[in-house]
């Protein structure tokens, strides 16, 4: 019936344009989203890298006015190359990216190969700074016949400045869009029996690799401001209880598997106690052993490889420890897939 109310029969060659193009439907996607990666080591590409983090509103919250001149007239002056320095020490020489990038795409390929008896599902990957971009990649799927999409931002623990932003990226792109597709989002798992239990196993399993025994275990999350805390994000009591957990999934008490945050920036208090300042009162205090792990973190990076590995390794030397052990990430290990893989199908359920 068109609007006149005559009833006409037609084909869909009536219908449309000569040059329409053809749409692809029928499909649901899987997106993985990671923080981001700098494309090189050098100044330029830092600077580009920071930039685009650091005036994301959820990750600096300060007035515009205040913080613009203290960013644009010191930070992205003398950082880039500081932190390109810190990159270039982990960076992945044989495919030539940093190795968020290496892990995050070998999630993706991992993830479709565990869902290959699903055809109709497609899986990708994007970082929410840097490329591949979010607005790229949701694009693509959308391009390429994904009515749904799951998007999945590869943080255990919920953050404004982590999931939100990821969330707010997502939804920006869907905004530009005429037809857009079916979202949903992907929950925090930070209590998820498959998360705790890998996050767990890692930790007997590198243990029994030495030939000396920890008499600390310290799980190291990033921070964020104490004002952001305060403003009711849940970060903090994500991270908290994770480590509850595992202590209870390993049997330890409190002594034995302690939390620390990381990563500070800026005047802020961020939440505490500080990663760096408890190995270094921990040696003081005579303690010789210790391990320290990043249950926040999937994929190992910057903060897990130069930060803990080797920086807090060398302060813990330095104050008088004698054997440090970081242990890895979950990465694109069988034990890291298996989570992201129960939590994907959990999500995709009702559209598969």
């Amino acid at each position: 019936m068109n609007i006149s109310g005559h009833e006409e029969s037609h084909s869909n060659a009536s219908v449309y344009p000569a040059n329409h193009p053809a749409v692809s439907t029928g499909k649901v996607g899987v997106l993985l989203v990671n923080l981001g990666t700098p494309d090189a080591t050098d100044y330029k590409s830092m600077r580009r890298y920071l930039r685009e983090f650091l005036t994301d509103k959820r990750v600096i919250e300060w007035p515009r006015a205040l913080w613009y001149p203290i960013l644009f007239g010191i930070v992205l002056n003398t950082r880039p190359g500081k932190v390109g320095k810190a990159y270039d020490t982990i960076w992945n020489r044989e495919l030539d990216e940093s190795y968020l990038r290496t892990y995050t795409r070998n999630q993706s390929d991992q993830l479709a190969l565990a869902l290959k008896s699903h055809p109709d599902v497609m899986v990708d990957w994007a970082m929410r700074y840097g490329q591949p971009s979010i607005a790229d990649r949701l694009t693509a799927l959308k391009d390429a016949g994904c009515e749904r999409i799951v998007l999945f931002p590869l943080y255990p623990q919920y953050a404004a400045s982590t999931t939100a932003t990821v969330n707010d990226k997502a939804f920006e792109t869907l905004m530009a869009m005429r037809w857009q597709p079916a979202l949903r989002t992907v929950p925090p798992y930070h209590d998820d029996p498959a998360y705790i239990a890998a996050i767990g196993q890692s930790i007997k399993t590198h243990l029994k690799s030495l030939d000396w025994e920890p008499q600390k275990v310290i799980a190291s999350f990033h921070g964020i401001p104490q004002s952001y805390f305060k403003k009711g994000d849940p970060y903090h009591c994500h991270c908290m209880k994770t480590t509850r957990l595992v202590r209870a999934y390993l049997g330890w008490n409190e002594s034995q598997l302690m939390t620390t945050f990381q990563s500070r920036f800026g005047p802020e208090e961020w939440l505490q106690p500080y990663t760096d300042k408890t190995v270094e009162k921990l040696a003081n205090e005579g303690v010789k052993r210790i391990a320290v792990i990043n249950p926040g973190f999937v994929s190992d990076c910057l903060e897990t490889l130069e930060e803990i590995a080797v920086e807090a390794g060398e302060i813990f030397h330095e104050h008088g420890g004698e054997h440090f052990t970081h242990i890895p990430c979950l990465n694109d290990t069988a034990a890291g897939m298996s989570v992201i893989e129960a939590v994907v199908r959990r999500e995709l359920q009702g559209w598969v």
